[in-house]
């Protein structure tokens, strides 16, 4: 039987006038990958909306794993994010609708942060064998990205499906035993992007989706 993921990417912002995740996640909608059918949805670069239409997403959908992908230009890398933290700070830039936040917590009542339970280390390890270069990464930031990782964790660490901020989890962290993958992916520019920015690595845009593809295969 086929299961769900559901793949997010997120519209363009700030100066980037196009966002390589947006192409990626329409390329994929409805295809299947692996034990997967993808689910593709655009989350708007938007502090309140897009948290919200992602749990929307969750719950209408009730996927079998979430990967949610975002745009890291200056990196030449794919990178899996290893863990989210609960903070909206954006270093002084606004989200699309011009909201700026400092040192915001993005849930209140929320741990410091949330692991990824993607099969971060295969994905890497995976990509590499295939001549796509891969590392994980130990940041995701504290704009939208962050703040999309740390609740689609949330929302599944309440229902028990997913495992807090415990690099060593016990017998008794069932949360840990019967985890939902998801978590975060960030890519590199596209060539298209990087003609319109100054020295920026980047990627074409078909080896972009071939490398998420990979990346979902390991899952």
């Amino acid at each position: 039987m086929t299961k769900t993921l559901l793949l997010t990417g997120f519209e363009p912002f700030l100066n980037f006038k196009i966002n390589p995740t947006e192409e990626i996640v329409r390329e994929l909608d409805q295809q299947i990958i692996g034990q997967y059918q993808v689910i593709s949805r655009v989350l708007p670069v938007d502090f309140t909306k897009s948290e919200k239409l992602l749990l929307e997403y969750m719950e209408e959908l009730q996927p079998d794993a979430v990967v949610a992908l975002g745009l890291a230009a200056g990196r030449a890398h794919i990178t899996p994010e290893r863990i989210a933290i609960n903070c909206k700070d954006a270093g002084g830039a606004p989200d699309n609708n011009g909201v700026v936040l400092q040192d915001a917590p993005i849930n209140p009542n929320g741990p410091d942060g949330y692991f990824s339970t993607l099969p971060i280390r295969e994905m890497v390890n995976h990509l590499n064998e295939n001549n796509f270069p891969a590392k994980i990464s130990n940041t995701a930031g504290t704009y939208l990205c962050n703040n999309v990782m740390y609740a689609a964790l949330h929302k599944l660490a309440q229902q028990g499906a997913a495992g807090g901020a415990n690099p060593n989890p016990t017998d008794a962290d069932e949360t840990n035993t019967a985890q939902i993958p998801a978590g975060f992916i960030h890519i590199p520019a596209s060539h298209q992007l990087a003609t319109q920015l100054n020295n920026t690595p980047s990627w074409s845009q078909t080896d972009l989706t071939a490398a998420i593809k990979l990346a979902i295969e390991t899952m």
